[in-house]
């Protein structure tokens, strides 16, 4: 037991400001991942039982297919029903540093107490009736939403690290240890649940002139969130940023036409595309895909393309995978960082304007009126929520803006990068040139043992873990990490965010090399 506390404690006394608040945002990835997901599975049920498919189509009319169709529309209702609860459960899962199955359940036991104590104040106080409620699981209570559910969750996680390995008497002992975070969660949640109703009315308030002031701000608003997404990018902070537009007062307010109230761009979105196309408003798409269009399909093409041509003649064949495979993933998948990162340290300026590229992105799509909507600005949700959709959704439009945003990219990134000779892959006649379109390709056992050298060995390693395309390290002392050496066990690059926190940028195989890596340590 006291090994284990002395482990606890080294780990919490490294825990910084940084590392903090990017494992609050690395946990969003995971509903956050689920409702595009589920939003791919909405748009291509709506699409495909609306009336003017089946007449363009008659064989869709087909009863099998409806039901298919109808029943993927359902199916789709998991993350959008829920998604406070999904919140909730995320956040303790992911910043939970051991048993994380754990610190889940008690994210779920948190969420159910706190909303109970808040109904139970609301009887006591005989003001259930006259308080703006609503049914959460089954439960009565004040609907906080998913700004509620992340408080629950950092809550639940402090509970958690608090309580994981408490001893108590015998005769109490059955209730000690990872038994007791969810207890210590039901009681202190209920407790939280009570003082709900009256300092929610404050953060409501707080919240709603934030959005007021953004949606005041016109077509300025959107392109402060696209470039302001991109600028807190490379500290891994981004995702507060884009929860709190998607599902906060912050991204608007709307009202059902079942008089239902709807807070945060995206959840208005998925509200309004439900009840049928002449609900989807672009005061709420244009902070949503539609804004990253421009620049994740065409303009980092144009980034890339500007690269492959500005190398070497004898190196282009040698990086063309590496940029191919960059590309594939951003406009495709939606994931920018494989291609952000090649130029990202090496010529802050072109990330700058890439930045600002971003930010014009969100507000041309908002000022010309379209409608697209989700999470991740690629290809899938291009058509499934553009083309699909139909004419209404005004998807032509990010044709010709995106052949702009092409060229725009590729004459800037040339003229850049000859005329401040930045060594972009295929510049570097460096002995890493010749393996760079493998890089981070050969992730197996040696690689693994590569990296932890480069990165101080065993010892030096407090915490490890990972989001889509990094990894994230707590270490004894940055200064032991060989930036070079990480770079060839397969890196792009390295980032010291301060003496003890450290992100590693692989790539989409991030996951397999921190698996190689936890065998290790």
């Amino acid at each position: 037991m006291g090994v284990k506390q002395d482990q606890i404690s080294k780990l919490n006394s490294k825990k910084s400001g940084w590392e903090y608040f990017q494992s609050l945002g690395k946990t969003f990835m995971l509903p956050v991942a689920l409702l595009a997901a589920m939003g791919i599975l909405l748009g291509i049920g709506s699409a495909f039982t609306g009336g003017a498919t089946i007449e363009l189509f008659p064989f869709l009319g087909n009863p099998v297919l409806q039901a298919l169709f109808n029943f993927m529309t359902k199916v789709s209702l998991v993350a959008f029903s829920y998604l406070p609860l999904l919140f909730a459960v995320a956040i303790p899962l992911g910043m939970a540093r051991e048993n994380k199955e754990i610190a889940a359940f008690a994210g779920l036991v948190g969420f159910i107490s706190m909303h109970l104590g808040t109904n139970f104040y609301l009887v006591q106080r005989g003001i259930l009736e006259a308080t703006d409620t609503k049914t959460i699981i089954g439960i009565e209570s004040i609907d906080t939403g998913v700004l509620g559910a992340l408080v629950c969750g950092m809550i639940v996680y402090f509970i958690h690290e608090k309580f994981q390995y408490v001893e108590l008497p015998d005769s109490f002992s059955f209730f000690s240890g990872t038994r007791f975070v969810a207890i210590a969660t039901a009681i202190i949640m209920s407790f939280v649940g009570l003082i709900v109703p009256l300092i929610w009315p404050y953060f409501a308030f707080a919240i709603g002139k934030v959005g007021y002031g953004i949606q005041k701000s016109g077509n300025f608003g959107p392109f402060l969130f696209g470039a302001g997404e991109r600028l807190l990018l490379p500290f891994g902070l981004h995702h507060i940023l884009v929860a709190t537009i998607r599902f906060t007062e912050a991204g608007g307010t709307y009202i059902t036409k079942a008089g239902e109230t709807v807070h945060g761009a995206l959840n208005i979105f998925y509200s309004q595309f439900a009840q049928g196309p002449e609900f989807v408003s672009p005061e709420f798409t244009r902070f949503l895909s539609q804004g990253k269009m421009p620049t994740f399909i065409f303009g980092l093409t144009g980034a890339a393309y500007a690269m492959y041509k500005s190398a070497y003649p004898e190196n282009r064949k040698k990086i063309k995978g590496l940029l191919m495979s960059a590309v594939v993933a951003a406009a495709i998948g939606g994931i920018t960082e494989p291609i952000e990162f090649i130029f990202l340290f090496i010529a802050p300026v072109l990330y700058l304007f890439h930045a600002v590229m971003t930010g014009l992105g969100f507000m041309v799509m908002g000022m010309l009126n379209v409608a697209i909507g989700n999470t991740d600005g690629n290809l899938i949700d291009f058509l499934v929520f553009g083309v699909l959709q139909g004419l209404w959704t005004k998807w032509y439009l990010v044709i010709p803006v995106g052949i702009v945003w092409f060229l725009a990219y590729y004459f800037v990134f040339s003229w850049y990068i000859k005329k401040h000779d930045v060594p972009t892959p295929g510049r570097d006649n460096s002995e890493e040139t010749e393996d760079v379109d493998t890089q981070g390709e050969e992730l197996g056992n040696y690689t693994a043992k590569m990296m932890l050298k480069a990165l101080g060995g065993k010892e030096n390693i407090v915490n490890l873990d990972n989001c889509i395309t990094r990894l994230r390290l707590v270490v004894n002392d940055a200064s032991l990490i060989d930036v070079d050496a990480v770079k060839k066990a397969g890196a792009i690059d390295v980032v010291k965010l301060n003496d003890t926190n450290v992100q590693v940028i692989v790539g989409t195989k991030v996951q397999v090399l921190r698996k190689q890596l936890d065998k290790l340590l």
